[in-house]
């Protein structure tokens, strides 16, 4: 007995701890005199070659865990993440109980009890070690707190020896729920996912405390095997490890039978990957980028919180819109035929492999489902997607593609087994074949008074194209560019009463020597005012205006607007929309007739913390308005304000009013020539937005399509959310300016100084118009 008391204090001077001494006492009475000596020489043996070469302790005592880039909205719904680590740490008051429950049950039931090292199980895994093959774990959640931090996973006496060391020194430095902490914070549970908080959030989409028993003791199995154990991988093996976790619980009497059945038998809904609560990965890249430049590698790592300036509702609802009517617009144009094709084997699990591979490729997109077809007729497709479920389609569902499922379809376009197809799934769970979109489009919407960003959809998927069509995207207005050219020409003495003659229009410099002749979308209509001319995107009209103040003065006063003049041609086409914009830009542009006059600057970061909430940086208050930031005589915008509220009550943006039921709408269609382009750029009170859709290699969209038909759609369903519940907005007419003979003018304008009409006496009514001449005095 006082060898091995001799022995107990010789191997207790690293870890000077009572319990360290009792566990160690039990365990050399237990071997004897002649074990006690061989664990001494082992001992002996270890510390002389562990103790010197053990790591710096302070990256427990001072744990700071690598916590990504988070972006959020202003009013806090998580947008992306950005980091090789997903992890929300949790300090262990906040860990439910229920989780620590089944965490301990299955990895160290006696974590509370023990000084972190269980001998007789370390001892059984040294034997089993020596005489080959290293196949007992006997890892309390100590010593996985040591190989954690500090070791790697290679399997050998010297590791494991280590492992013993250093459990002992973390008992002696930190409590046990201090370790129990680290643990449930820095384990690795799959899927990129460190810690238990980061786990719940993957797998189910919940915080922990919403976690129920049967969720708990799922996630409480993953540690054992990250890699194949998570439901995510292989949800059979993570089914059994949880009721086995489940069954460990009821053995230590922390559940009872009840709980155990009901928690067994509940279904469980599994997500494959992080799940975010608003679609938004074109900003949250372009957040990435911006605090990337300013923090580089710190900024995936240091916990960083991006405010963003986005409304959620607001943000799906521009996502939602931009989805649905690139679809609409893909179904008026037929399907074209599946993505792939693939040989499919006889064998069973060969099957599931080359469906795999071909899958891999072909990534589902939100609600567009990928799988390979397994079963097909005129009258029913079966299709297995990557999540192994089957798929049936049937009915309504395949109208769609109904000529692909012919026997005589073309070849390349015709539905057969191993093809790739897309689906999508409806609200009563019903199947149809889709197919993914070739056009794309953009939608971006901001306050109209500080320029703050309330929404933007860079694209139709990210994942398939990260192209910020919103931001970097330089396309040709079409006639959206229009209301600019007619503001410019009430500065001129011009007003929306100002008659104009929409006739034939012939002029030199066309393609090969010939004249240029300007044409409508609708036909000529004669004379007309300017009001009508753009209400209808009259193109005649609008090139006679810009030949009126000449397209110099036009593309100087642009700029007024943020537009790069060298961006516009110095010629008649400049006012058909033939210069460049951004999505951006023109909203922006738009901004200035919303708010009265003033150019505002696009604005998206709100504020930054860091991993604590310590406000790191927050955007300044906007500044009062002041004359410099002045764009445009506030008289001009409330002029143009009206004459764009016309467009949308009865001209070619008639659609938005009906559809949304309210008439403080304003904005303007847009179309290019061959409709390459389409656009929609409008407002209501602070809410200003662009449309755009668009194929990114330009090539035309239909001959039936306009503006109207392609972008008008996407800003009527984002503007039903951002207007709900809003109040009508009314403009006051600022002082200088009157309602002379049914319109607005500016003051100065009254009388002979107007422009009362323009190459009316082309019009087919040149007799009318004789007489109003004499009524206007000539």
């Amino acid at each position: 007995m006082s060898f091995i008391s001799t022995v107990v204090n010789f191997l207790a001077l690293p870890f000077a701890t009572a319990s360290y001494r009792k566990d160690l006492r039990r365990t050399l009475l237990a071997l004897g005199a002649d074990g006690a000596l061989a664990v001494l020489v082992l001992i002996i043996a270890m510390l002389l070659t562990v103790l010197p070469s053990l790591p710096s302790f302070d990256v427990v005592t001072d744990y700071r865990p690598k916590i990504p880039l988070r972006v959020y909205t202003a009013d806090g719904a998580l947008l992306g993440e950005f980091g090789d680590e997903h992890r929300d740490f949790t300090p262990i008051k906040e860990i439910p109980p229920v989780l620590k429950d089944a965490l301990l049950s299955i990895e160290d039931s006696r974590f509370y009890e023990h000084s972190g090292v269980d001998y007789r199980g370390v001892l059984r895994a040294l034997v089993a070690d020596l005489t080959g093959g290293f196949r007992q774990g006997a890892s309390t959640i100590t010593m996985q707190v040591a190989r954690a931090f500090f070791l790697s996973q290679e399997k050998t006496v010297r590791r494991k020896l280590t492992e013993v060391v250093l459990a002992y020194r973390i008992e002696s430095a930190l409590s046990k729920d201090q370790i129990l902490e680290l643990y449930m914070n820095q384990i690795y549970l799959g899927q990129r996912t460190h810690g238990f908080a980061a786990a719940a959030r993957t797998y189910f989409n919940k915080r922990l405390p919403e976690l129920t028993l049967a969720e708990a003791a799922m996630l409480a199995g993953i540690p054992q095997n990250p890699a194949k154990r998570n439901p995510a991988v292989n949800p059979v093996r993570a089914k059994a490890r949880q009721e086995l976790v489940l069954k460990r619980m009821l053995q230590l009497g922390k559940i009872t039978q009840a709980q155990y059945a009901e928690a067994a038998n509940q279904p469980l809904k599994i997500s494959r990957s992080l799940q975010f609560e608003a679609h938004a990965d074109y900003v949250a890249e372009l957040v990435r980028q911006q605090l990337y430049a300013q923090y580089k590698g710190d900024a995936y790592t240091q916990g960083l919180n991006v405010y963003t300036t986005l409304d959620k509702a607001e943000q799906n609802a521009a996502y939602d819109s931009v989805r649905r009517n690139v679809l609409a617009y893909d179904q008026r144009h037929g399907y074209r035929g599946p993505e792939g094709f693939v040989d499919l084997p006889s064998d069973a699990d060969e099957q599931e492999d080359a469906i795999d591979r071909i899958l891999a490729k072909h990534p589902s997109s939100d609600n567009l489902i990928s799988a390979v077809v397994t079963e097909v007729s005129p009258k029913l497709v079966r299709a297995e997607p990557a999540s192994g479920d089957t798929i049936e389609i049937k009915g309504e569902g395949l109208r769609f593609a109904a000529r692909a499922l012919q026997p005589n379809a073309k070849v390349d376009a015709k539905i057969r087994v191993g093809s790739v197809i897309r689906a999508s799934q409806d609200g009563k769970g019903r199947w149809s074949i889709s197919q993914m979109p070739e056009v794309d489009a953009a939608f971006v919407a901001l306050n109209a008074e500080d320029g703050s960003y309330r929404a933007m959809v860079g694209g139709f998927d990210f994942s398939r194209n990260q192209f910020n069509h919103v931001t970097n995207a330089w396309r040709q207005p079409g006639s959206s560019i229009k209301p600019f050219v007619y503001s410019a020409a009430l500065e001129k003495g011009f007003s929306p009463a100002t008659l104009m003659n929409d006739a034939p229009l012939s002029l030199p410099g066309g393609e090969n020597g010939q004249p240029w002749e300007p044409k409508n979308d609708d036909g000529f209509d004669g004379a007309m005012t300017l009001r009508q001319a753009l209400a209808r995107s009259k193109n005649v009209v609008a090139v006679r205006l810009l030949q009126a103040i000449s397209p110099n003065y036009a593309r100087d006063y642009l700029q007024r607007f943020g537009f790069d003049a060298a961006k516009h041609p110095a010629n008649l086409t400049m006012t058909l929309g033939s210069g460049s914009v951004t999505p951006l830009q023109m909203a922006g542009a738009y901004a200035v007739f919303a708010n009265g006059g003033y150019r505002v600057t696009p604005r998206l970061v709100q504020k930054i913390t860091d991993a604590r909430g310590n406000v790191l940086w927050e955007a300044p208050p906007p500044p009062a308005r002041e004359d410099e930031q002045r764009a445009i005589d506030p008289r001009n915008a409330f002029i143009m304000d009206s004459m764009l509220r016309e467009v949308v009550r009865s001209g070619t943006g008639a659609a938005a009013s009906q559809r949304l039921g309210r008439y403080d709408l304003a904005g303007k269609t847009g179309t290019t020539s061959n409709a390459v382009d389409g656009w929609f750029a409008g407002y209501s009170g602070n809410v200003v937005a662009v449309s755009w859709m668009g194929h990114d290699q330009p090539k035309s969209l239909g001959g039936r399509e306009f503006g109207a038909t392609l972008a008008l759609p996407i800003w009527i369903d984002y503007m039903r959310q951002a207007l709900s519940g809003k109040p009508p907005n009314e403009r006051k007419p600022p002082p200088g300016v009157s309602f002379v003979d049914g319109d607005w003018l500016y003051d100065e304008f009254k009388g002979d100084e107007g422009v009362k009409a323009l190459d009316v006496e082309e019009s087919p009514l040149k007799s009318i118009f004789d007489t109003l001449k004499k009524v206007f005095g000539g």
